[in-house]
């Protein structure tokens, strides 16, 4: 936690600052700048407009604006990494607002209480297939089925889902949750097909009579590499263990178990292996802690189970029961290079967690169509591929790795395919200034303290459960984070303008559509402006000055 500041008291320059005089300079103008949380959330959302709505107690409203932008809240409130917290202002006061756990609540109460998204748009006629139900395609699914159009979801997993159902463990995300948003998509009337591969696309489009196609498949192929390794070595991919272990056939590890790599998938991995009866999981990372891939918070929690890292170590081979590696040391740039040293450990079985790709080779006949030398699909930048009207977005296209991101890729993707099949062009927004936390005027404030989630025991997460490992915040603690929010760059009508205005300019409108100031009587003096703790106000030059 941040340690408290003391002090906001502005400082005043009065020799230098122009105030009041003779003709009024400046006059003041609401502005709505952008949140930090807004700017850094991949998907999209209007973080600072739900949270607004949840510390009202307006739960249906706040969940009805996270929709416009991502259909899965109850899931991201669990496994997004929350770029949003790592941005927000609160934290340079105490701790950032935990938005996620504030969308999880949103989320497990819709799902609790059946609400339906509210669709408005009248049929189209036109059909799009999308390959793929990943988090990315159905986020495009979902968003070109609001829009009007009749969707069909192809996939050749036996559930939807993708990597939330087969690479995130069910510890974080339970599968009861995942489908319950999914089944949401559904009755919408987004079809989904599943244990259908596509192999010939441009023959399945023309079969549907589909207008377009949004190719999603993700990256479910784990990366390998060249180590030598014995017939009789258990070597796996991570991809895979998580995949085995989500669908009920995980393979018998034994009881040492090495995973090869430090990013979030390792230690997920990891983890996995413990939960299958590993008495001893450790990571392999070739660099130290501070070149790890895997979120700190990831990190922290494999340890707490009792996960070990073995930093600085390459593997250079694989045997039956135990590996060899060789010691690494970081040179003045932080590049991990091998010293000669060897080390032997034990290991019943090894786990590579050193990325994945993409299974592409199926659209390399695909007229147009471009595929990197990495196995991504190149789209421009309305995220058509080179091929009319096929589209492509997610993992496999952008690499971010992430369910936000694909999830904001998804909803890009329809954005773009619903204006190609009405014949117009996605109108480019004009950009918004940010906010930053020394912008923000906070004379006074009050401490609030993080609503904190409850984490269950680490003795009650191993064995052969998968339970999941935080619950979630109860009614008064959602609405006590939420009102922890400081609304940066957006007026939340808290009067102070209204109440500092020494010359009764500022006019209050009625609730909910703001102030007004009375230019016959406004001085240009700036103390609504200073008075204003979010700065939704700002200064405005006059013309004649």
């Amino acid at each position: 936690m941040t340690a408290l500041l003391a002090d906001f008291t502005p400082t005043i320059d009065l020799l230098r600052q122009k105030g009041t005089g003779p003709a009024r300079t400046k006059h003041p103008e609401w502005v709505a700048l952008l949140p930090p949380c807004n700017a850094a959330c991949p998907a999209g959302e209007d973080i600072q407009a739900w949270l607004d709505l949840a510390q009202a107690g307006k739960f249906r409203e706040a969940w009805e604006v996270i929709l416009r932008d991502n259909p899965f809240p109850a899931v991201h409130g669990r496994v997004c990494y929350h770029p949003c917290e790592t941005g927000c202002n609160r934290a340079q006061l105490d701790s950032a607002v935990s938005i996620h756990a504030v969308e999880r609540f949103l989320g497990d109460m819709a799902s609790a209480q059946g609400w339906v998204p509210r669709i408005t748009a009248a049929p189209s006629g036109k059909r799009v297939l999308v390959i793929g139900a990943g988090p990315s395609g159905m986020a495009a699914a979902y968003h070109l089925a609001r829009a009007g159009h009749t969707v069909e979801i192809r996939d050749a997993g036996p559930l939807p889902g993708g990597m939330l159902h087969f690479g995130i463990p069910a510890y974080r995300l339970p599968r009861e949750e995942l489908m319950k948003e999914v089944r949401r998509i559904e009755a919408m009337g987004v079809t989904i097909t599943v244990n259908h591969k596509v192999t010939d696309l441009l023959a399945e489009q023309a079969e549907g009579r589909f207008d377009a196609v949004f190719i999603a498949i993700g990256t479910q192929i784990g990366k390998r590499i060249d180590i030598p390794a014995r017939d009789a070595a258990k070597v796996f991919t991570a991809i895979n263990l998580l995949h085995d272990a989500a669908a009920g056939t995980a393979p018998k590890l034994g009881r040492r178990v090495v995973v090869y790599g430090a990013g979030n998938t390792a230690m997920d991995a990891a983890r996995t292996a413990r939960r299958l009866g590993a008495e001893e999981a450790m990571i392999v990372f070739i660099s130290d802690r501070a070149h790890m891939e895997a979120h700190a918070f990831e990190a922290q929690e494999a340890l707490d189970e009792g996960i070990k890292i073995h930093w600085l170590s390459s593997i250079h081979d694989i045997g039956a029961g135990a590996i060899t590696v060789e010691r690494m040391a970081l040179d003045a740039e932080g590049r991990a290079q091998p010293t000669g040293e060897m080390e032997t450990l034990a290991a019943d079985s090894v786990v590579l967690a050193l990325g994945q790709k993409a299974d592409t080779g199926f659209l390399g006949a695909i007229p147009g169509m471009v595929i990197g030398a990495d196995g991504n699909v190149q789209v421009d930048a309305g995220m058509m591929t080179g091929h009319a009207g096929v589209f492509a977005g997610g993992d496999m296209v952008s690499g971010d790795r992430s369910v936000t991101a694909a999830v904001g890729g998804g909803k890009k993707a329809a954005r773009h395919i619903d204006a190609w099949l009405r014949g117009v062009t996605v109108a480019a927004q004009p950009p918004r200034t940010g906010i930053s936390f020394d912008m923000l005027h906070l004379p006074i404030y009050a401490d609030a303290p993080l609503a904190t989630q409850h984490e269950l025991p680490v003795g009650a997460r191993m064995g052969a459960s998968f339970v999941e490992t935080t619950d979630g915040l109860a009614e008064p603690a959602a609405r006590h984070e939420a009102q922890r929010c400081l609304s940066c760059g957006n007026c939340y009508e808290c009067d102070q303008c209204f109440a500092s205005c020494p010359e009764q300019a500022i006019v209050k409108l009625a609730h909910g559509a703001g102030y007004d100031v009375d230019l016959d009587h406004c001085t240009g003096c700036a103390i609504c402006f200073e008075q204003c703790p979010c700065h939704a106000i700002d200064m405005v030059q006059e013309a004649h000055a």
